[in-house]
C-alpha cells in the first residue's frame, strides 16, 4: 500500500457536484492499494498514522499526533498512486490490485483508521470521479509505502 499524508486545515471530497465528505483539523490519506496488499499491510499503517506526529506543540514544534490534537481523517482511494513509469511516458497500473482485492481493503483500511482514532473517517467513493479540495497546513506531507518499511 502507497498513501500519502498531507496536514490540512480543512478537506472536502465532492462527487457528481454534490459534497461527500469534509473534514477539518486533520489528514486527507490518498490510498493506493497494490495487488499483494494485506490486513498486515493495513496493521503497520494504521499504527504509523495515529502515532505520526506532525502537529505543532506550544513550542511550534511538530510533536502532536492526530490523536492529541483531536484531528479528523477523510480516505480517497486513488490507484494512480500504485503507477508504474519507467518504460515510457504513459503511466502502467499493473501494480494496482483488481476491484475484488481493493474494495474490501480500502473499506477495511478506513474501518480500522476510525477504530484507531474512536470516530468515522470522512471517504469518497471506491472508483467515482471525485474532485478533492484541501488547505495543505504547512505544507506538511509525508508519503509511505509498506513495502519500504525500514
Amino acid at each position: 500500500m502507497r498513501i500519502v499524508i498531507q496536514r490540512v486545515s480543512h478537506a472536502s471530497v465532492t462527487i457528481n457536484q454534490q459534497e461527500r465528505s469534509s473534514i477539518g483539523t486533520g489528514f486527507l490519506i490518498l490510498l493506493g492499494i497494490g495487488k499483494d496488499d494485506t490486513e498486515e499491510d493495513i496493521n503497520w499503517l494504521v499504527k504509523k498514522i495515529i502515532g505520526l506526529r506532525i502537529f505543532d506543540d506550544e513550542m511550534g514544534v511538530m510533536n502532536r499526533s492526530i490523536m492529541d490534537v483531536n484531528g479528523e481523517i477523510l480516505v480517497v482511494s486513488q490507484f494512480t498512486l500504485m503507477a508504474s513509469y519507467k518504460k515510457g511516458n504513459r503511466p502502467s497500473w499493473i501494480h494496482a490490485a483488481p476491484h475484488e482485492l481493493s474494495i474490501p481493503l480500502y473499506n477495511r483500511f478506513c474501518d480500522a483508521i476510525s477504530e484507531a482514532i474512536g470516530k468515522p473517517v470522512g471517504t469518497g467513493e471506491f472508483g467515482a470521479d471525485m474532485k478533492v479540495e484541501l488547505l495543505n497546513d504547512g505544507p506538511v506531507t509525508i508519503c509511505m509505502d509498506t513495502k519500504n518499511k525500514e
